[in-house]
């Protein structure tokens, strides 16, 4: 007689001890749709699903419907039972459910009989037994929720905080029960409105000096620019925003250069004590000679850290840079190395006005400026901290800025010494 879909073959005596070979058969007696969706339950589990909303809610479905047949289903009389299998502990479904990282709604009618371990974090524990409609209380999901077929995906804003971002699907799993998926799409809303705002933000960027040297243009073009001076003047307003444009596309083109290695950790070997004193050499004569206000603190032998020579050097000069733009003129700016057991601390501190502490958690995104008007002056970009956040994150290192209104600003950059270990990855 055949055994229950759910129930596994007594394993033969070679293998009964083996862990392996007893899942085998475990799998090999299900009944071909049961084992899908059993599968496709597991997989998603385990993240092996990245597919889009359709196959996910399909999956689910499909794995919660052959769980429940699993668990109700058992009608074929104990003598269809193997004695292995009937002192098995049964397969309920809460355990399943609790595993998926997103909430999951079982509606048998309009009520919810049961919620996994994310949907009673989002919705409450209070929400079983309840009209899903009231539970999940949100205008775009009443409708769905109200037919009693499947369908979706609808989103739902709002839904638990004002940030979150969901989307819901219905599918039908028998006996008059529906499936909810919610599934969390506030990072990839995130994701793409930083892309949408890049976009606006770097054409904005490129469109004010471009308008800036096509007027000048033009007014040269007319009588205005027979006039020797003012035609010096306006070509030097020209050429002053034609660099300005060029300095943009060139950290642009970086930015871009250094996000497409960002999953590849540097492997060289790069002297930052040289390099420092190198970058201060060609700051010395920068920013109306406030290169000689830069104080060099580090040991004279070679400090060794793992990094890509051309990116640290452009970090140096981003947070040297700054430090001599921003920093009060005739203070001091000061650049400190400590090594340390496991790492190597890089210390820029100047003495200017500082940053109010509402700006500092935005400070390394593209295009924000504390003082717009102040950064464009003294030929910031926007783009600066940006690029040194990017190069600290394929470097494997950490970046830290503390700044006090009145006193000043101190960058921390901590980065890896040489070692045998592989690099951490970065998520």
């Amino acid at each position: 007689m055949d055994n229950h879909p759910c129930d596994a073959q007594t394993p033969n005596d070679r293998s009964a001890n083996d862990p392996v070979s007893r899942m085998m058969s475990q799998f090999m007696s299900v009944r071909g749709w049961t084992a899908l969706g059993i599968v496709a339950v597991t997989a998603l589990i385990l993240g092996l699903i990245g597919a889009g909303a359709d196959l996910v809610i399909v999956s689910i479905a499909g794995g919660v419907a052959a769980v429940l047949a699993c668990v109700a289903g058992r009608s074929d009389g104990p003598d269809a039972v193997a004695p292995a299998a009937a002192a098995a502990p049964l397969l309920t479904l809460e355990p399943v459910l609790d595993a998926l990282a997103e909430p999951v709604l079982i509606l048998s009618g309009p009520r919810i009989v049961t919620a996994n371990a994310a949907a009673r974090a989002l919705l409450g524990a209070h929400v079983i037994g309840e009209d899903a409609r009231t539970a999940i209380r949100h205008p775009a999901a009443s409708g769905l929720l109200a037919d009693q077929g499947g369908g979706g995906p609808v989103a739902l804003t709002g839904l638990g905080s004002p940030s979150q971002r969901w989307e819901m699907q219905i599918a039908p799993i028998g006996d008059g029960r529906r499936l909810v998926h919610l599934a969390d799409r506030s990072g990839s809303h995130a994701a793409e409105r930083m892309r949408v705002d890049f976009v606006a933000n770097a054409s904005h960027e490129l469109r004010t000096p471009l308008a800036s040297i096509l007027g000048y243009v033009e007014t040269l073009s007319d009588a205005a620019g027979e006039d020797p001076a003012i035609r010096a003047r306006f070509l030097k307003i020209v050429f002053d925003e034609a660099r300005r444009m060029q300095r943009l596309v060139d950290d642009l083109m970086s930015l871009s250069r250094i996000e497409a290695e960002k999953y590849r950790a540097p492997a060289d070997t790069v002297d930052l004590g040289a390099l420092v004193d190198e970058t201060h050499a060609e700051l010395a004569q920068a920013h109306d000679g406030r290169g000689r206000d830069i104080i060099l603190e580090h040991d004279t032998g070679v400090i060794p850290v793992m990094g890509d020579r051309t990116q640290l050097s452009q970090l140096l000069h981003n947070l040297i840079g700054n430090a001599m733009k921003y920093g009060q003129p005739g203070t001091p700016v000061r650049v400190s190395i400590v090594r340390e057991p496991d790492a190597v601390r890089l210390v820029v501190a100047d003495q200017g006005e500082g940053i109010p502490p509402e700006h500092l958690p935005r400070l390394t995104e593209r295009f924000y400026r504390v003082d717009p008007g102040r950064s464009r002056s003294v030929g910031g970009t926007g783009l600066g901290l940006a690029i040194v956040k990017h190069i600290v994150e394929r470097h494997r290192g950490r970046l830290d800025i503390v700044s006090r209104v009145g006193e000043g600003t101190r960058v921390t950059v901590v980065l890896r010494p040489p070692t045998n270990a592989p690099p951490e990855p970065v998520s």
